[in-house]
């Protein structure tokens, strides 16, 4: 997250060099719910699935060793230029093929941002979406999940399975995983598919252009002991610099 970001030789998107990858925040999350209820005996298995290229086998790896019982990688070289509605319908392909009932995703993915990817699934399996969930029950197909709304609202949400639910900070503390755990997860299969062979949509949208955010101006740091000749020294830099104050 504090990586310098420039763009690539296309400048469609960014470029990856010199960049650590890492599994996504939010589907941290949903990697720990997933995984909690297939530990309660409310799920057979738990699998992780990842659109990407080489690299994405390595999150893959790292949600086994949270304790998902296998992954999917379905290898794409040009994920980074999906939208989410070919994003969506590669993870629809796949969860009819497994006859999942129950899909757990992160609110939004931490590059585009988009949250789009979860109501979009769900849009095309024709299941009920949850978004935003900050606590989640399963009761035999009775699912009740409160979400997080606008201005720190709080909404319940009842539904059945099967259905999609987006994970938002807060549902859970995802596990660190330990040693034994990563020995072990390396004994667990990780099926490999080619993104073309689900038959991904055709694009809606197209990201014809990436720009790094320019540098504007540098910052003014003040320094020193007294408080009272700091803040003195704040207020003038504001009177001169800015319109913030007036005498």
């Amino acid at each position: 997250m504090a990586s310098k970001f420039k763009p690539n030789a296309a400048g469609n998107w960014y470029s990856e060099d010199d960049l650590a990858f890492r599994l996504n925040e939010y589907d941290e999350y949903a990697v720990e719910e997933a995984v909690k209820l297939r530990e309660q005996g409310a799920a057979t298995e738990a699998v992780a699935l990842s659109i990407g290229p080489a690299r994405a086998a390595e999150a893959l790896k790292k949600a086994l060793a949270m304790g998902c019982d296998r992954a999917v990688h379905v290898q794409d070289d040009e994920a980074h230029l999906k939208d989410p509605w070919q994003i969506a319908s590669l993870l629809a392909a796949w969860v009819r093929k497994e006859n999942f009932e129950l899909v757990f995703t992160g609110m939004q993915s931490q590059d585009r941002g988009s949250g789009q990817v979860g109501p979009l699934l769900a849009e095309m399996l024709g299941w009920p979406c949850v978004t935003t969930v900050i606590d989640f029950s399963l009761d035999g197909g009775a699912v009740t999940a409160k979400r997080e709304l606008e201005g720190g609202a709080k909404g319940v949400v009842k539904t059945r399975l099967p259905a999609v639910i987006t994970c938002q900070l807060g549902l859970n503390t995802p596990r660190y995983p330990t040693l034994p755990n990563i020995m072990q997860a390396r004994k667990k299969p990780i099926d490999v598919v080619r993104a073309h062979d689900l038959s991904p949509e055709s694009a809606l949208s197209v990201t014809e252009e990436f720009r790094a955010p320019e540098k504007k101006g540098n910052a003014l740091l003040l320094e020193g002991g007294d408080p009272a000749w700091l803040a003195g020294r704040l207020l003038d830099i504001l009177k001169e610099k800015t319109t913030v104050l007036k005498d």
